[in-house]
Formats: structure tokens, C-alpha cells, sequence
């Protein structure tokens, strides 16, 4: 089917003509016909097929349409190009009660950009019955004077369908004294009158009861009644009589309110109370009509009471009945016609619906931007309207047949100008004319040529050790100058392996927002350090990306209570000694060593006796664990005594372990220590061993200060980190061999001779060394003592420049100074 000539389609009675337009696209007309009330979904007609589409092509074209008033009840499948109902159509929402109900839609094909006109009739179907204005219908008729073949007004009935589904017949219950005559008016309208086929006689029945029925034409038929109450009156022979029996007047719509257009003459030749008039709007009067137009019962003027807009209705017809007092009362009827003249009171209206909600900056001139639907309700004059641009931009309006579209005129450039406002006026021709202006705004997209960017350099975590899964270890966050999905940003971890085992087994990222959590509890006496690389992805084509080291310090806990060493002991921590009875003040029983797993403060120990009142006879040296006698030895004291020392670190909340020390007093107690006369005799004295042990600890000290500085120095003479490198002992596994070199320790031989001593860095987070002894008591050694810890440089004084750089923290990993002193 050649969608450029003239076709029928015989199965959608479909007619179709189209214009091939010289700047691209196509103007054309479809008609359709569908009854209302057709379920979601029904078929009202292939588009595809009837513009001539192929089938293979149906989906490349995107067929749709364009109409912000009717778009919701129909919609094009994509696939097929069958224009199906999507909700609920009621023809008399849309049309009231206008004969023919056309909806007017614009179908839009595209690549190439086509435009046709689509015209749905909407069919009536019987969805409603007639109905009166009122159940109750009374009409007072004088007897006498009223004969044979008078004829009286009934109501007429309303039916919102239209054509043969309005009224199309009416009846009358069967009555001796009346008949129903149904007359046609020009415009088709039925209406009913009441005809009197016999005398009524008062005396003989007051009041007559009749079941009035309007009947549709519909299948199946729907019907409405009024109930008319003849109340025989008296004596009345004289009804008023109007001047005119059509009258016919002229105004212009929007007239204010209470505006009279008209005033009614009507003469009754009667006196008294059966003379005086009254006027009023009778059953053949529409509502519609009686909203808008009031009447002045006693002197008959009629006056605008509502806003009569010529757009709604340009003619109204108004029945009009004069009543006298009399009784029983008589009337006279008029007709009056009432045509308005149109005014320019309506703006145009502007839509714009734009092809596509980015335009690319590589957009060539000419290429279609969107189309702009302008409407005025006026007519004539009033209703032509010229159509304007804002100045400076590189776009322009190009129109055919009053249909427009805004078009590119020249290059865009986004870096320049990411966005226009243009701004589109549109005024009719009207006396004075009426304008109305509208903004559109058009982006014009870009290209992915943005890699995304971390804020930071580089990023530090700090968590406590032994934290449970899933806590918020640091959050890293990046910026792409892109817009749109070229902006859209994905955290990933880069796969490395960390003690043989693969980094995402140890933490994990959320991919949108940048959160680290960590995959296990961290135990500070495994691992100090973990260096991580994360990266971040834009969603372009192709993805670009970056790439930033995030180093997480594990800190120290105080979760190892201290473990006693020295002297031996049972499992359950009781340590049995003897002393002579012979003690003197000052006598070192004996000298507890422990040690704590922990660093820092959590691996300073204080040893302290519990209960010291009862055991007054023996003190505990606070920081070296020995226990000495204070006084000497009484007669009369128990030969065994039994002390409760408590070995507590310095942690928070600090953790302990209690042991228990049997002191036997004997006569004399002999201690036997191999070669340990040698070992005195020979060896220094204790206070010059302890001055060798500590000068050695400095010497060492320094060492290890100077090769740290000079590392460190090395470090920032470099332009940029490179944390693959020797000197950046703060990454991976290196920087953890590199510590684990560094940490002093003390090993002993069972006679408490030192054997060696080895010196290594303290671990992320401590506070110094710890040193394990194994020292046997002997009073020979009262004045030998363990020496505090040296302040070897600490790990947060090594990475101030690493941290500089930028640190982020979460609620389970803040750390202030006070830890690190």
C-alpha cells in the first residue's frame, strides 16, 4: 500500500489521504470508528498497515501519538502498529451530547519524521436511560372550560445518548379523559403533550393520577416515567397570551451577570387575580440552558445568570410559560432564540512535545527537535494565530498547513551552552489580539569523555580489632564531569591476594554508593594493615575509569588477658614457695613474670595483692611482680601463708588473672640452683647487668630511628607515592615484613641468663614493647628488675604523611591522639 496516494482500507472503513511535504515529512488523515465503553485493549485499527508501513520496518519507524487530551485512551503497540483502546472511553464525558463525537490525535512516525492526522469516531451505545427533571409532574386544569382536544406541555424527557439511543417514543397509561401526542421538533426532539379527549367534571373526580414513559430506541431498550398529577381546577377561561409567539435576540458571550437581554410581553384579558401574570421556564427548557439564563417571575425580564462562552454552545432555546393567578390557573407559552456571537476571549494555547528529551551536540542542522501544537477556540479572526521564536538561539520554527516544528539552525555546542530556554509567543488576530508564551528548555547531551575522579588521593581506615562483619570500614566517593548514564558510577575492589587469600574475602564495597565494609572480624595480632586498590566505572560507552589505594589499620583491643610465665605453676595458677623463718624486711619470696598478647596500654600489667589487710606481711612490687616480705617473720604467724594476686593490664575495661602463691614457712630453706654460684661469681653485679641491658636497648633504639628517618626522607623526596616501592612501608605484605623485623624481645635461659635479644617495630596502634622473662627467685637477685619498655618511634608519627593525604573513619573505628600516647 503506497502511503504518498489514495487508499481504502475495507475492514476499519479507513480513509486515507496524504501529502508528501518538500521539507521531510508527511501530512495525512486516518478515521476510525469505535463504539464507547470497548474493554482496555480492544482494536481499533492497524496505523502501521494503513500508512503503508512494512512490517519489517514497524519498529524502526516508533510509531506514536501525540495529543495530551485524548493520548490516554489509546496507544500504538510498538510491535504491530495496531492502535489499541488503554482506558475507559465514555463518549458522554467527551462529547455530551453533540450528534458526532471526533477525536482529533496526531500520529507520529519517525526516521524519516512523519506527521498524520487521525480522526476516531466514538459510537453512541445505550449506556443510559432517559430522564425527567422531575418525578412529579402537576398540571391544574379547569373543568368546563377546558374541552375535548385541549392540549397540554408535558415534560420532555433527557437521554445522554444520542441517535437512535435517545428517545425515541413515549406513553401514556390507559385513561378514559386523556391521550398522548407526540409531535417532532426540527431538531428531532420528541415532544410530548397531554391531550384532554372528554369534559372533566370536578364534582365527579378531583384529581386524575397518570404514569408518563419515555422510551429509547436503544437494543436493549431503556425507559424513565413521570408521574403527572391532573389537579381539576375551577373556572379560569381567559390565559395570558404572549405578543410574540418566536422571539429572537442576539448577545456576545461573557456578558456580566445579571445582564437582561430580554424582556417578555404577555396580556391576560382577565381581572383581578385571574389578570396578573407570572413567568416562568417551562418542562421544554433544557437545564443547560436554565444554568446560564434566570427570569424575573413578575415582570418577565430575562438576564444572564451564568458564563455563556460561545466556544461551549452558540445557540440556546429557551420555552418560556406565562401563568395567571386565577384559579385555576391559565397559561400562555413562548419560544425564545437566543444565538451568541463569539468574542476573542480565548489565548492561544502552545504545546510543545519534544522528539527526544536530550539532543545530542552533534546534531545536524535541520534535525527535528519536537513538534508545537498551537489552538485557539475562537473562530475566524479570533482564531488565526502567528507563531514567534526567542532571538540568539540556533534553533528555528518551520511550519506547514498550521502544523509546526522547532528545528536545529546551526551548531550546538554543549561545552559552550549545556542548555537552552527558548521561549515560544504565539497571538491571534483578534481586535485586540491575545497572546500567550510558553518556555521550553532543551538539553543537549554529551559524550562519555570523562574519566571519573576520587575526591581523595588516597584514602585511611581505622577499625578496632575483632569488630563484627558488615561494619562500615570507610566510604570513598568519586565525581565524572558526564551527564546522564555517562555519569552513573560503580565502586568495584581490584582482585589482589592478601596472605594467600583474595582481598574480597576480607572486605566488600557497595557498588553504588561507595561504602566499604568489612567480610570478617579482624584480629590485630594476625594483621595490622591491609592496602587495597578500589576502582570506579562510569556506565559510557566505552566505560572509563580510576583507580585509588585505600589503606585500613587494624587497632588493637584488649582482648588477650594477661598469661603468667614464671615461676612454675599449676594448671588452675598456684605457685608454692618456702621461706626461712629467719626472713628479714625486704626478702624477695618470689618474682612473678607475665605477659599480655596484647600491645600498648592493653599490655602494660600491674600486679596487685588481693586483700592485703589479712597477708600484712608481704608486699607486691606493682610493676615487676615481685613479692617481698615487708617486716620479719613472727612466732606466732601461720607456717603457711596463702596470697591472692590479681595480674591485670591496663586496658579498657581492663582484663586480669588471679594466681595464687603458697608461701611455706620453714626453718631453713635450701634453694638448689646448678652452677648458679658460678653464674654470680662470675657475672657482673646485677645493678651493672641492668645498666648493659639498657644500654643495649638504646643503642639498638637509635638504630633502628636513624634507618626509619632515612627511609622516611627517601619516601618524601619522591614527586608521587609509589606504594610498590621499599621505602612505603605502609602497604601489603611488605610493610607487614618490614615491621615484624622491628619488634623487641627478650628470651632468656632457664637459669635467667640472657640468651639473645631481638628487636622489631611495634605493630600499628602499640604503644612500645613488651618483654618475656623467665627469671627463677633467688635473694641473691632482690635488686634485679625487668626495664620498662623504650619509646621506639611510633607507627603514627611514620604515616602523618600518608594520613595528610586523607583519612576516613566510621563510628567503630575513631582514633584520637590519646590512643597513640
Amino acid at each position: 500500500m503506497d502511503i504518498r496516494g489514495f487508499c481504502q482500507c475495507w475492514k476499519w472503513q479507513v480513509v486515507c489521504s496524504f501529502l508528501l511535504c518538500s521539507w521531510g515529512w508527511v501530512s495525512g488523515q486516518l478515521r476510525y470508528s469505535i463504539v464507547e465503553e470497548s474493554e482496555p485493549g480492544t482494536l481499533v485499527g492497524n496505523v502501521a498497515q494503513d500508512l503503508g508501513i512494512r512490517r519489517a520496518e514497524i519498529s524502526q519507524r516508533r510509531i506514536h501519538l501525540r495529543s495530551e487530551k485524548y493520548q490516554k485512551y489509546f496507544s500504538v503497540n510498538p510491535a504491530n502498529g495496531g492502535l489499541v483502546v488503554k482506558d475507559r472511553i465514555d463518549r458522554e464525558s467527551l462529547c455530551g451530547s453533540s450528534p458526532s463525537c471526533l477525536l482529533q490525535i496526531e500520529v507520529v512516525a519517525e526516521n524519516p519524521v512523519e506527521l498524520y492526522s487521525l480522526e476516531i469516531e466514538i459510537l453512541d451505545i445505550n449506556d443510559n436511560s432517559p430522564t425527567f427533571s422531575t418525578n412529579n409532574h402537576i398540571i391544574e386544569i379547569t373543568e368546563i372550560f377546558a374541552g375535548p382536544g385541549a392540549r397540554f406541555a408535558l415534560e420532555i424527557a433527557e437521554d445522554l445518548d444520542v441517535g437512535v439511543n435517545g428517545v425515541s417514543q413515549y406513553t401514556l397509561n390507559t385513561n378514559p379523559y386523556f391521550s398522548l401526542s407526540v409531535k417532532t421538533h426540527k431538531d428531532g426532539t420528541l415532544i410530548p403533550q397531554l391531550i384532554l379527549e372528554k369534559v372533566l367534571d370536578r364534582e365527579e373526580k378531583q384529581e386524575h393520577n397518570l404514569i408518563l414513559t419515555a422510551i429509547d430506541g436503544g437494543e436493549p431498550a431503556r425507559s424513565g416515567t413521570c408521574r403527572i398529577t391532573i389537579v381539576v381546577l375551577d373556572i379560569n377561561d381567559n390565559p395570558p397570551v404572549f405578543n410574540q409567539s418566536v422571539y429572537k435576540i442576539s448577545i456576545r458571550e461573557n456578558l456580566p451577570l445579571r445582564t437582561v437581554i430580554l424582556t417578555l410581553n404577555a396580556t391576560d384579558q382577565d381581572d383581578g387575580a385571574n389578570g396578573e401574570i407570572q413567568f416562568f421556564f417551562d418542562g421544554h427548557t433544557f437545564r443547560s440552558a436554565k444554568r446560564l439564563f434566570a427570569l424575573n417571575e413578575q415582570n418577565g425580564e430575562i438576564y444572564i445568570n451564568g458564563l455563556v462562552d460561545y466556544e461551549e454552545s452558540n445557540f440556546y432555546e429557551l420555552s418560556i410559560k406565562a401563568e395567571d393567578k386565577g384559579f385555576p390557573k391559565l397559561e400562555g407559552n413562548c419560544i425564545v432564540h437566543v444565538e451568541v456571537e463569539d468574542v476573542n476571549d480565548n489565548p492561544p494555547e502552545i504545546t510543545f512535545t519534544s522528539v527526544s528529551n536530550n539532543i545530542p551536540e552533534n546534531a545536524p542542522s535541520g534535525a527535528v527537535v519536537g513538534f508545537i501544537n498551537v489552538k485557539d477556540e475562537d473562530s475566524g479572526k479570533n482564531g488565526e494565530i502567528k507563531l514567534d521564536l526567542s532571538p540568539n538561539v540556533p534553533f528555528r520554527i518551520r511550519s506547514h498547513q498550521n502544523r509546526y516544528a522547532l528545528v536545529t539552525d546551526g551548531n550546538l555546542d554543549r561545552e559552550e551552552t549545556p542548555q537552552y530556554t527558548i521561549e515560544l509567543t504565539a497571538a491571534d488576530l483578534g481586535s485586540p489580539p491575545l497572546y500567550s508564551k510558553t518556555s521550553v528548555t532543551l538539553s543537549v547531551s554529551d559524550i562519555n569523555d570523562n574519566a571519573p575522579l576520587f575526591t581523595q588521593s588516597t584514602y585511611n581506615a581505622f577499625i578496632k580489632e575483632n569488630t563484627d562483619p558488615g561494619t562500615l570500614l570507610c566510604t570513598v566517593s568519586a565525581t565524572d564531569l558526564d551527564e546522564g548514564v555517562n555519569s552513573d558510577l560503580v565502586y568495584s575492589i581490584v582482585e589482589s591476594q592478601i596472605d594467600g587469600s583474595s582481598v574480597s574475602s576480607y572486605v566488600y564495597i557497595h557498588s553504588s554508593d561507595g561504602n566499604i565494609y568489612a567480610q570478617r572480624s579482624f584480629d590485630y595480632e594476625q594483621i595490622q594493615v591491609l592496602h587495597i586498590t578500589i576502582k570506579v566505572e562510569d556506565s559510557g560507552s566505552p566505560h572509563l575509569s580510576s583507580t585509588v589505594p585505600v589503606f585500613i589499620f587494624i587497632l588493637d583491643t584488649n582482648d588477650n588477658p594477661p598469661s603468667l610465665l614464671y615461676p612454675e605453676h599449676s594448671e588452675d595458677l598456684i605457685v608454692q614457695e618456702k621461706i626461712p623463718k629467719s626472713t628479714s624486711a625486704g626478702y624477695l619470696v618470689t618474682k612473678l613474670s607475665a605477659v599480655d598478647l596484647d600491645s600498648g596500654h592493653n599490655a602494660w600489667l600491674v600486679f596487685t595483692l588481693i586483700d592485703p589487710i589479712n597477708y600484712s606481711s608481704f608486699q607486691v612490687s606493682k610493676h615487676t611482680g615481685e613479692v617481698r616480705t615487708v617486716r620479719g617473720l613472727q612466732e606466732s604467724e601461720n607456717m603457711e601463708q596463702q596470697l591472692v594476686i590479681s595480674i591485670s593490664d591496663q586496658g579498657n575495661p581492663p582484663l586480669s588473672t588471679t594466681v595464687t602463691v603458697l608461701v611455706s614457712i620453714a626453718d631453713e630453706v635450701i634453694v638448689e640452683r646448678p652452677k648458679s654460684g658460678d653464674f654470680l661469681t662470675n657475672s657482673k653485679p646485677p645493678s651493672d647487668m641492668t645498666l648493659y641491658l639498657i644500654i643495649s636497648l638504646v643503642a639498638i633504639s637509635l638504630v633502628s630511628l636513624v634507618t626509619f628517618m632515612i627511609l622516611l626522607v627517601r619516601c618524601l623526596r619522591k614527586d608521587t607515592y609509589d606504594y610498590s616501592s621499599s621505602c612505603c612501608f605502609l602497604g601489603g605484605s611488605q610493610s607487614k615484613a618490614y615491621t615484624d623485623q622491628y619488634q623487641p624481645a627478650l628470651y632468656l635461659n632457664t637459669d635467667g641468663t640472657l640468651k639473645y635479644m631481638e628487636v622489631r617495630m611495634v605493630p600499628p596502634g602499640s604503644q612500645g614493647q613488651s618483654y618475656q622473662t623467665n627469671l627463677p627467685p633467688a635473694p641473691e637477685l632482690q635488686d634485679f628488675s625487668i626495664v620498662q619498655p623504650l619509646e621506639f618511634p611510633k607507627l603514627q608519627d611514620l604515616v602523618q604523611d600518608v594520613s595528610a593525604e586523607g583519612n576516613c573513619s566510621n563510628d567503630h573505628g575513631n582514633v584520637s591522639e590519646s590512643y597513640f600516647h
